[in-house]
């Protein structure tokens, strides 16, 4: 698993998070893949208020209990809502720049870490991972990893509040049938690049799963996964739990 730390000229969505902080605009958050047509994140949707946040994201942050890891936490806008709520809340990113606009904007615990650095070690109730958060796993072949890393954060009780998507859209035929090549890699893994003005970061891989798979893939390494909600894209919310 990748285990560093973004730096200032290979950050282009903390750029961009700083920018709108300050001025509150930003210019285009510019998202490149091998196989998708260009793209762009709107800025200004990564500052939103609770109200304004989807419904898996508002079922997540009401279920959270206990002290919640927030990873990849970006501006802090779920860490916020959290402490609204009188929750106690860690927001994890590897942007150093988002990291600073977090403090600046009132999340009182911030760190600058990786979740998979062997040196994070402490211990949550509940880890959200939110905004299609299983990307961060990158690959399927990195579960193995993904779920020893969570048996190390958990408490017993604990558990995950992770939301995905299933890519299986992409290939639906006209007659509504599905063809995935399974000699293929993954339907869900995707690499990604994203720009900001003339910062440019470095391409990496991000993990949409479906439900099924996430299942299986928990029960196999000591979780019980259920599906708490469907969005309405072929997106959900998902609780994993410890056996």
């Amino acid at each position: 698993m990748n285990t560093s730390l973004l730096s200032p000229d290979k950050d282009p969505m903390g750029t961009a998070i700083s920018d709108y902080s300050q001025k509150h605009k930003a210019d285009r958050l510019r998202v490149f893949s091998s196989l998708f047509d260009e793209d762009e994140i709107p800025v200004k949707e990564l500052f939103r208020p609770f109200k304004q946040m989807p419904l898996l994201e508002k079922t997540a942050l009401e279920m959270a209990k206990g002290s919640v890891l927030d990873v990849g936490a970006g501006s802090g806008c779920h860490s916020l809502a959290l402490q609204e709520m009188g929750k106690e809340v860690c927001a994890i990113e590897i942007s150093p720049a988002s990291v600073e606009v977090m403090k600046k904007r009132g999340v009182k615990d911030v760190r600058l870490i990786n979740l998979f650095n062997e040196q994070f070690s402490d211990k949550f109730d509940t880890i959200l991972m939110l905004m299609n958060g299983s990307g961060i796993i990158g690959k399927i072949e990195n579960m193995p990893a993904f779920f020893k890393k969570m048996k190390q954060l958990l408490k017993s009780e604990g558990f995950i509040l992770m939301d995905s998507s299933d890519l299986r859209y992409l290939y639906e035929e006209e007659d509504g049938s599905f063809l995935v090549d399974l000699n293929d890699d993954y339907y869900g893994e995707i690499d990604f690049q994203m720009q900001y003005k003339d910062i440019q970061g470095e391409t990496f891989d991000w993990l949409y799963i479906d439900f099924q798979t996430l299942s299986l893939y928990a029960s196999e390494y000591g979780f019980k996964a259920e599906l708490i909600k469907e969005g309405k894209h072929y997106d959900y919310l998902a609780k994993l739990s410890i056996i």
